[in-house]
C-alpha cells in the first residue's frame, strides 16, 4: 500500500474547494455574530467521560478513542460539538440570562453518516441557552435560514418542521422494550405503516390507532389541521401543534412542509425539530431543534438545567450545493528589489487586490495558473496596472 494513501472517507481539500469552504465558514459565522452569537472554540479532544456524558450510544460508537500519554486516561476525539458547548454553558459561562453561542470546527466520525460522506465534517452550529419559549425556536429557525441564504443556497430551499412532543405524547404510558421502541421510531420515520402495525399490535388501542394516523401526517399546512382533528384530544399534542402553527405564521417567505411522524433524534430532541433541504443535496443540509436540559449532566445546580435550542450543519457538505463565487482575478508583478515596486505592490494589496510576484525563472505559465488578468508594469517611471492581452 502506498504511504500517501489516505484512510477511507478521509480526503484532502485542494485550493479551489478549500477557498470555497473558508468563504462559507466566514459567511456563516458573520451571520451568527450579526444576531449576537458569541464564538466559542471547544477542544478537539477531551477526557472520554466528559465528552460522552449524557450522550447516547450512537455518539459513543461514532467517537474515536485513544489513551492520553500524560495521564493514562482515555480521551475521545469529538464527534459532535453540542455536548461541549452545553458543558461550557453549564460550567464556565455562568450566565443567568440568555446565552447565544456559535462554533465552527472539524469533528471526526468512526463511520460515515451516509454513503459517500466524509468522516471529517466541518461542523458549524449556533445554540441558544436559557429561554424556554417558542421565541427562541423562531430565532434559531430564522438564523438557520439566513445562514443558508448568506451561503447562496436556494432558491428551492425547503424547511421541514415537526415536534418530538407529539410522538412522545402518543407513546406516553406505553410499556415497551427499548429495542422495539427504536424500531417504532424507525418505522415512523420511514412511513412504513405495515411495519408499524406489526410492532404496535400489543399497544393500547388509543396509542396504536393514533400512531397509525400519525404515519400519514406529512405534507403542507393542511397536515396541522388534520392533526388537530385527529390527535388534539391526546394530552400534549395540542400545544405542540399550536407552536408549529405559530412558527409557520412567522416564516412567510419560507417553503414549509410538516412531518409529524419524523422522530429522528427522538432520544435527544424535546420539542420543535427542523431540517432544511436544498436541491442537489442527497440529505438535509441542516438539522436542529429544541433539546432542553442538554447541559443538566454537567452541573449539580438546578438553575443550570437550562432550556436550549439550536442547529448544526457540515460546511463541507454545504459547499457542494452552495453557489461557488467566481475566483477573483490576480495581478501579475515582476520580481525585483526595487523599493518603488515593493511600495506599489503593497498599496495594491492594501486595496484588496491579489498580487502575485513572478519569481525568477518562472514565466507566463505560473501567471495563468494564478488566474492573472492584469499585470503591473513600469510606464513613464510609474508602476501602473494594465490588462493582460
Amino acid at each position: 500500500m502506498s504511504a500517501w494513501l489516505l484512510p477511507d472517507h478521509i480526503a484532502d481539500v485542494l485550493p479551489a474547494e478549500a477557498q470555497h469552504i473558508e468563504a462559507l465558514r466566514r459567511q456563516l459565522l458573520d451571520t451568527a455574530c450579526s444576531y449576537g452569537y458569541e464564538l466559542v472554540i471547544p477542544p478537539l479532544i477531551e477526557h472520554l467521560e466528559s465528552l460522552l456524558t449524557g450522550t447516547g450510544q450512537a455518539l459513543d460508537l461514532q467517537t474515536f478513542k485513544l489513551v492520553d500519554q500524560i495521564s493514562g486516561r482515555l480521551l475521545g476525539v469529538r464527534a459532535d460539538t453540542t455536548p461541549q458547548v452545553a458543558r461550557m454553558d453549564a460550567h464556565l459561562l455562568g450566565k443567568q440570562g440568555v446565552a447565544r453561542l456559535c462554533y465552527c470546527g472539524p469533528v471526526l466520525h468512526t463511520q460515515p453518516e451516509r454513503p459517500h460522506a466524509t468522516r471529517e465534517p466541518m461542523q458549524f452550529g449556533a445554540e441558544i441557552y436559557g429561554h424556554a419559549g417558542r421565541e427562541a425556536d423562531l430565532e434559531a429557525l430564522s438564523l438557520a435560514l439566513d445562514c443558508l441564504r448568506a451561503a447562496h443556497v436556494g432558491p428551492s430551499l425547503l424547511v421541514d418542521l415537526g415536534d418530538a412532543r407529539i410522538v412522545r405524547a402518543l407513546l406516553a404510558g406505553v410499556m415497551v422494550d427499548p429495542q422495539v421502541l427504536t424500531q417504532v421510531h424507525a418505522a415512523l420515520a420511514a412511513k412504513d405503516a405495515s411495519a408499524l402495525a406489526q410492532l404496535t399490535k400489543a399497544f393500547p388501542a388509543t396509542s396504536r390507532q393514533a400512531l397509525a394516523v400519525l404515519v400519514r401526517l406529512y405534507g403542507g399546512p393542511e397536515v396541522l389541521a388534520e392533526a388537530e382533528q385527529s390527535l388534539a384530544h391526546i394530552p400534549g399534542v395540542k400545544d405542540a401543534l399550536a407552536d408549529l402553527a405559530w412558527l409557520a405564521a412567522r416564516l412567510p417567505d419560507a417553503r414549509l412542509c410538516f412531518d409529524l411522524a419524523d422522530s429522528r433524534g427522538w432520544g435527544y430532541y424535546t420539542g420543535v425539530r427542523f431540517a432544511m433541504y436544498a436541491e442537489g443535496a442527497g440529505d438535509a443540509v441542516l438539522r436542529g431543534g429544541r433539546y432542553d436540559g442538554v447541559g443538566a449532566v454537567f452541573g449539580h445546580q438546578l438553575d443550570r438545567v437550562r432550556p436550549a435550542v439550536g442547529f448544526s450543519l457540515d460546511v463541507r457538505s454545504l459547499a457542494r450545493v452552495a453557489k461557488r463565487p467566481a475566483r477573483r482575478p490576480a495581478i501579475r508583478a515582476p520580481w525585483s528589489d526595487a523599493t518603488d515596486l515593493h511600495a506599489a505592490v503593497a498599496a495594491l494589496r492594501q486595496q484588496g487586490e491579489v498580487v502575485v510576484s513572478m519569481l525568477p525563472g518562472h514565466g507566463n505559465a505560473e501567471a495563468n495558473e494564478c488566474d492573472c488578468d492584469r499585470e503591473l508594469v513600469l510606464a513613464a517611471g510609474q508602476w501602473v496596472v494594465q490588462a493582460l492581452p
